[in-house]
């Protein structure tokens, strides 16, 4: 990883270079193809001091971290803190997203299931049941045993043969499809 620090219109220390690289050293911690790490210190009027992290990543676009305080070294740790984030982000899709393709991920399923035992299975959960054929009602008859019960709705054939629905409405009303 190559590490370069900049300050404009600050003189970098070394005790700040120190601060700088140790702390640019522990993103190495999350296993991420780090290429370079460009941190740009700068003292600005009347808005304290700024810090500017420049992180490019391989395969992976530029992650940029800026970070403005009256204490730099409050700054670098803040900046740090994000990018440190950032990284964790990115780690964490790498690690829990394998990159598999879609012919490994159906031939690994495919060895586990037996398809004939789960269609085997799935028919023998499925029973056929006949419904009893229910005489034609009246409609009042339905309303007042859908008064008197708990029930939202009651489906019935009138004399008409036709299926009909008798339902509660939330203002109290019934209807009738």
């Amino acid at each position: 990883m190559n590490i370069s620090l900049v300050g404009r219109h600050v003189e970098l220390t070394d005790s700040i270079k120190e601060h700088l690289n140790s702390s640019i050293e522990s993103l190495e911690k999350f296993n991420l193809d780090i290429i370079s790490v460009n941190a740009v210190a700068s003292l600005q009027e009347k808005k304290g001091t700024s810090i500017e992290f420049s992180i490019n990543l391989a395969g992976k676009n530029t992650i940029i971290i800026k970070q403005r305080d009256d204490d730099l070294y409050a700054a670098i740790d803040i900046a740090i803190d994000r990018a440190q984030k950032a990284l964790r982000r990115l780690s964490d899709r790498k690690s829990d997203h394998r990159n598999e393709s879609i012919n490994d991920a159906k031939n690994a399923t495919n060895s586990k299931i037996d398809l004939s035992v789960e269609q085997e299975s799935l028919e023998d959960e499925i029973v056929p049941h006949e419904l009893e054929l229910y005489k034609p009602q009246e409609i009042g008859d339905v309303l007042e045993s859908l008064k008197h019960s708990d029930k939202i709705f009651e489906i019935f054939i009138d004399h008409e043969d036709k299926t009909r629905v008798l339902y509660k409405r939330s203002n109290g009303k019934f209807g009738l499809y």
